[in-house]
């Protein structure tokens, strides 16, 4: 019983152990992949290139190894082993025929049969091993060589002369000295491969690369007329679908949504418009019975509410038609902070501006201007001092504007962005329109791209930073 327990709980504590490893393995792969994605490129052209060069890469290095170790190892083990049964033979015939003296007929045969230049030398001792280079294949193989078919003390010199190959053998009352030429036992011609396959590789990158481009390029087209068209501005002029099938297909699917959204704004302004010809001709039919029926207390407040509905009509048409079918220009941000200035001196307010970078930036001018008019007369209606500071640069024009007045509390910041909200607290925004100002300026700079936020200013009351690519 005991034996059982304690095998059961070996079980399962390599359960547990291989089920941690199990769970471990998916996270370990999510680093791994989060690590890669860091350190990738971003655009589609570098990534584009990766997914050629990799595999090309990959592929000449496999078949590189592949040559290196099936071919280059093998020739030059197969060379060295013939150069060695050469030497060997060399010492079977001055070994057998010793009566010869000084060896003349077999250093001759070695020279004219083998190639091999042999020298007889007295007895000395060897040279001390020299250091091993650090590509030693030759080296290797001649040295295993000689050990297995000579076995006899040796010394080699692959070093010294790139294409003669020293080897000297310790005989019996002499050393045998034997230049080899390197070719004999090494396979030298690898460099011809290794040129082909960078050659290769070069050629067909200069043919991917251009292929690569021009299937890209009608993608990047496609990018640019969206952000185009997401910024308000009117789509390049040039672009029309092009490249592969795919990209020409979501070209022509952007162009007929982008058709079907400017049917659909100019269907809603000239029904709006239809809409506010109705009701001003109402409402200036309500205005003249009430001047010649009743006295005047008594229309007083009809007429105020006539008046109220007039005002609230223009700013529903305004905010409804939010200026989508004016162009995209040059403003000034200069001449604008300009007017700003002088409506500040009229209305008795302190005002600073501040301007870094280019001041002119491509929007639609009249919608922009909009934008910040009913941003920054906000701040001029309750607070008496106002910062504005613009920052345009790296594509995007950020500008901050900062009062002292009484604030937005910070739960309701999103919600003044609603049409017809009006705060009955704190600032009371708008109080003598109806509650559209930061509604039409939030629509106006997402049509440009970009957004507009709320928060705590230095000074004490409200600041509104408005981002729009320029």
């Amino acid at each position: 019983m005991a034996t059982t327990d304690l095998e059961g709980s070996g079980d399962n504590g390599l359960s547990a152990r291989a089920t941690r490893a199990l769970k471990a393995m998916p996270r370990a792969w999510n680093r791994f992949w989060r690590y890669v994605a860091l350190y990738m490129p971003k655009r589609l052209y570098a990534r584009s290139l990766i997914i050629v060069i990799a595999p090309m890469i990959l592929l000449q290095s496999v078949v590189a190894f592949v040559f290196m170790e099936r071919h280059w190892q093998t020739v030059t083990q197969r060379l060295s082993q013939a150069t060695i049964s050469d030497i060997a033979a060399i010492i079977d015939l001055i070994e057998t025929y010793p009566h010869d003296a000084d060896y003349a007929n077999i250093i001759r045969i070695a020279q004219d049969r083998m190639q091999l230049k042999v020298d007889l030398l007295p007895p000395d001792p060897l040279p001390p091993p020299g250091p091993k280079p650090f590509f030693s294949i030759l080296d290797e193989i001649l040295s295993s060589e000689i050990t297995r078919q000579i076995n006899r003390p040796f010394w080699i010199d692959t070093v010294g002369n790139s294409n003669i190959v020293e080897v000297r053998v310790q005989l019996e009352g002499k050393v045998l000295r034997v230049f080899v030429r390197r070719s004999q036992a090494y396979a030298s011609n690898t460099h011809i491969f290794l040129i082909w396959m960078v050659g290769t590789s070069l050629v067909l990158l200069m043919i991917a690369i251009p292929f690569l481009r021009n299937q890209i390029r009608p993608i990047l087209n496609l990018a640019e007329a969206a952000e185009s068209f997401g910024k308000g501005r009117p789509m390049p002029r040039d672009f029309r679908p092009r490249g592969a099938e795919e990209v020409r297909r979501a070209g022509f699917a952007f162009i007929q949504m982008r058709e079907r959204i400017e049917r659909q704004l100019e269907q809603r302004t000239a029904m709006l418009t239809g809409v506010s010809h109705d009701l001003r001709t109402i409402l200036t039919r309500f205005k003249l019975q009430l001047a010649l029926t009743g006295t005047k207390a008594d229309t007083e407040a009809l007429g105020q509410d006539i008046d109220d509905m007039q005002s609230m009509l223009e700013g529903y048409l305004a905010f409804a038609r939010g200026e989508a079918t004016e162009d995209t220009g040059r403003f000034d941000l200069e001449a604008y902070f300009e007017k700003l200035g002088e409506e500040a001196t009229l209305r008795k307010r302190k005002l600073s501006t501040t301007l870094a970078g280019d001041p002119h930036v491509q929007v639609r001018p009249h919608a922009f201007a909009r934008l910040l008019s009913n941003v920054v007369g906000n701040s001029f209606r309750y607070a008496q001092t106002v910062e504005i500071k613009a920052d345009h640069g790296r594509g995007s024009l950020l500008v901050t504007i900062d009062d002292d007045g009484p604030g937005i509390p910070a739960q309701k910041r999103e919600e003044v962005f609603k049409p017809f909200v009006r705060l009955d607290e704190a600032r009371n925004l708008d109080a003598s329109g109806t509650g559209l100002g930061l509604a039409i300026a939030r629509d106006i700079v997402r049509s440009h791209g970009g957004d507009i936020m709320l928060d705590d200013s230095p000074l004490g009351g409200l600041r509104a930073v408005i981002k729009v690519p320029a």
